[in-house]
């Protein structure tokens, strides 16, 4: 039996309609299945560690402030962005043009907050392994809240001037109904390229290898020292380890950001023109980098040990006891 042509269609009923891109049945329901699973581990990952952050006070640090934001923007990627490429699977998008701009507009938006986060955590560890000294007067919680809140509203101010056309007329792109396209020329491209991406990678780069000389002169001086017995002499050599390991960890979280961006940036710096949203192959770029925010909890499972200490509280709901703020998880 022949399958009618309508029925390739997005919309059946409307001529103009985009047809659908529909693969073998199995293929598509296990596709469904293993993207679907990653969308619902990118959140409660994410929210753990928002929760774990947020609940205990002694939690309430500098650099875990940093984390706290970078984990309530990869939330936000798993709560709104992957359901909605799961539904353009099919090619087909069924929440009206403007929402197909406000999609692309706020994907933009949270890859780019990431991107700020981790240009501040690098210069959060270069101050805390380079210049411990200065570390508690330069490194403030309002300073870093300050930062913050620069590094939410540049991106959203950097993705208004990106998408002002499409702002304006959102089908500008489709070319058919029921499609989400957005291209971004290539004087945008190339901006947003060096600003959000080229830019912060140096510095997360420049920054990153000059701790990285710093901690292997530190980790010898502590060898050397080891003999030592004091006290004073012992808690210094703890807290400096404890940074390294700090900084080794947050160095991870960015070489995994770096091998899941990579992709999708060579191909924006390899275009004239980036049609977001106009093949499979740009939405297997997008779901990579999208990936990074499932990592990311995960990475710190394995490598912190309070967010498994926290972890454990809110499942066997320690939390909700009076008191458990104040309770030590490190």
């Amino acid at each position: 039996m022949e399958v009618p042509e309508d029925a390739e269609l997005c919309f059946p009923h409307i001529n103009t309609s985009c047809r659908k891109t529909t693969g073998p049945y199995v293929e598509t329901m296990l596709t469904y299945t293993v993207l679907s699973c990653i969308t619902i581990l990118t959140v409660i990952l994410n929210l753990l560690v928002i929760i774990s952050i947020s609940h205990f006070k002694q939690l309430h640090t500098t650099t875990n402030l940093l984390l706290l934001s970078l984990a309530v923007a990869d939330f936000l990627v798993g709560l709104l962005q992957m359901p909605l490429v799961l539904l353009q699977n099919q090619g087909c998008w069924f929440l009206g043009d403007f929402m197909c701009v406000v999609h692309y507009f706020f994907a933009a938006l949270l890859v780019n907050v990431s991107v700020g986060c981790m240009v501040l955590i690098s210069v959060d560890r270069y101050i805390a392994i380079c210049n411990p000294m200065f570390y508690t007067t330069r490194v403030t919680l309002t300073r870093v809240k300050l930062c913050i809140c620069l590094c939410w509203i540049y991106p959203g101010v950097h993705g208004s001037w990106i998408y002002r056309d499409v702002f304006k007329q959102p089908d500008m792109y489709n070319t058919c109904y029921g499609s989400c396209v957005i291209v971004v020329g290539f004087a945008e491209g190339l901006v947003s390229m060096i600003a959000t991406f080229l830019g912060p990678i140096l510095i997360i780069v420049v920054l990153y290898l000059r701790v990285f000389v710093v901690a292997v002169s530190q980790a010898r001086a502590m060898r050397s020292h080891v003999a030592v017995i004091t006290v004073e002499r012992s808690q210094t050599v703890k807290a400096m380890k404890s940074e390294i390991k700090a900084a080794r960890t947050l160095g991870i979280v960015i070489i995994v950001f770096l091998l899941c961006s990579c992709p999708y940036y060579c191909f924006a710096a390899a275009a004239e023109t980036t049609s977001l949203g106009a093949s499979s192959s740009i939405i297997i770029m997008i779901w990579l980098i999208y990936l990074n925010s499932t990592f990311n909890p995960v990475i710190y499972v394995f490598f912190y040990p309070w967010v498994r200490k926290t972890i454990k509280h809110i499942f066997t709901l320690q939390i909700l006891q009076p008191g458990s703020r104040e309770v030590s998880v490190m």
